[in-house]
């Protein structure tokens, strides 16, 4: 095959704002290059405004983690008036926050990425016809259960907080509802729905079992339920190999309650676990449609070059901690917590069935954790603390969404927003390239990825891609 470039997009099944351009040579993908080409400026649009405004203003940013938002845009206030949420507060925050996360990823992983193994270019396949009976969009039946569970878990998020999305229940001091005894009885009652949708149709088993799984191979293993059938579909097309990362999984630990944050924060890199410093994040804007210097983000701007000058390409920034790439999500969460399989998984090199293991993973041991705090509801506990929001002073929320690590640094001056930055987790994973030429995660995954004659849109390309799970429109606010 000779020498080609490729435009390919859109990638994602929510909003399609996302473009790659591929060179390719000799069947394969020889450098990639991301491109976010909407700009939303939510940041700007923070400046000046009261602090609290952020509740109101963030999660509009995403409909599909506004909850994330919340949780991160609150973090940031409590830590600028230098308090705590009350404790049950918090642990209504790690259900309410859970629960979206949980909806996310079964949401990926029947609509947006099992859909693609349903195309007619597997015709013949021995798993194909299965998968198009559960996969199919519109039609499949696993698309059907899926949405049916998700309708009745975000009840959860009605009964605590009122609506999803855009729910302005998480707040700097706890949460504006306090749950009753009857609430908790209903929430543990929607939970064992779930688990039985899970344990039907996802693992084909109870969700303890796939949670314990402590190998690579064990995971690969696996043959009941939807994940054993993506799990035979990855063994055919060999998904172990396709699209490895840079090797280094950052996590900012993931729900945080009064005894820590249950999913730890830290940093995976050269083969062992290591502490995270956020303070060593900076913002490269070399390849950015950005004006301005490379800062931390306590310290960063967003002012968009409307020219749209070279070499800049995309209007993401390029994040990278200590000067390096890093890898978000899932599967650097369960990596970084410390799960064997996880581990094992990271070794042999990451890559598509990873990521995708790592959402499964989560899924059984967030089902697992959301039981245990719905039955450690106080219902005659304090679940809102009052704060006074300092006229100067700054702060950061640092959470973790469904797609990996999300930061929000947060600077008061004379009672108002003097500058409000934010780093989603789609911003670290697919990044340009920095001033050393660097590519982002996702640019380097695509490496490699083969590129058949005639494909417009490789097959290969898209399963990698769709592995991170994209979403542009927070990327760019």
């Amino acid at each position: 095959m000779s020498d080609s470039t490729l435009l390919v997009g859109p990638f994602n099944r929510v909003e399609g704002d996302l473009e790659i351009r591929l060179e390719v040579s000799g069947g394969a993908v020889r450098a990639a290059y991301a491109n976010s080409p909407l700009f939303r400026g939510f940041e700007p649009i923070l400046q000046g405004k009261a602090p609290m405004d952020a509740l109101t203003i963030t999660p509009r940013i995403c409909g599909i983690c506004s909850i994330s938002q919340s949780a991160a845009a609150a973090l940031a206030l409590a830590e600028a008036a230098g308090v705590r949420p009350a404790p049950q507060g918090a642990l209504i925050a790690a259900v309410l926050h859970a629960v979206e996360n949980v909806c996310d990823h079964i949401t990926h992983f029947n609509l947006f990425f099992g859909a693609d193994f349903a195309r007619p270019a597997y015709a013949g396949r021995p798993w194909h016809d299965r998968a198009v009976a559960r996969f199919t969009a519109m039609e499949g039946s696993a698309m059907r259960a899926c949405v049916e569970a998700r309708a009745q878990v975000l009840h959860i998020v009605g009964l605590l907080g009122g609506k999803w999305p855009h729910t302005l229940a998480i707040q700097p001091g706890g949460v504006t509802r306090a749950p009753t005894a009857r609430d908790r009885i209903r929430m543990g009652s929607t939970l064992t729905a779930f688990r039985r949708y899970l344990e039907a149709e996802i693992f084909g088993a109870p969700v303890e079992a796939f949670a314990a799984l402590s190998s690579a191979q064990a995971v690969r293993d696996w043959s009941t339920g939807d994940a054993g059938l993506f799990m035979e579909i990855a063994a055919d097309l060999d998904l172990a190999t396709a699209g490895p990362g840079p090797g280094r999984y950052m996590s900012f630990g993931a729900y945080p309650t009064d005894d820590g944050r249950v999913f730890g924060p830290g940093l995976w890199v050269d083969g062992g676990l290591a502490p995270l410093d956020p303070g060593l994040i900076r913002e490269d804007l070399s390849h950015a449609w950005m004006l301005g210097e490379d800062a931390h983000p306590e310290a960063g701007q967003t002012v968009p070059d409307e020219m749209m000058r070279a070499p800049g390409y995309s209007w993401c920034k390029a994040p990278r901690l200590g000067g390096r790439t890093v890898e978000t999500g899932a599967f650097a969460r369960q990596v970084v917590d410390g799960h064997a399989a996880a581990l094992e998984l990271a070794r042999d090199g990451g890559g598509v069935l990873a990521r995708i293991a790592g959402r499964l993973l989560e899924i059984a041991r967030t089902q697992i954790l959301m039981e245990q705090w719905v039955a450690a509801i106080r219902p005659e506990a304090r679940f809102m603390d009052q704060v006074t929001l300092p006229e100067n002073g700054i702060g950061a929320g640092l959470v973790e969404a469904a797609r990996g690590s999300l930061g929000h640094w947060l600077r008061i001056e004379d009672g108002r927003i003097a500058n409000y930055q934010i780093i989603a987790p789609t911003t670290w994973n697919f990044s340009p390239r920095d001033a050393q030429g660097t590519p982002g995660p996702v640019e380097q995954a695509l490496v490699g990825a083969a590129v058949s004659a005639g494909e417009e849109t490789p097959l290969s390309v898209q399963h990698i891609v769709r592995s991170f799970d994209p979403c542009m429109v927070c990327t760019v606010h």
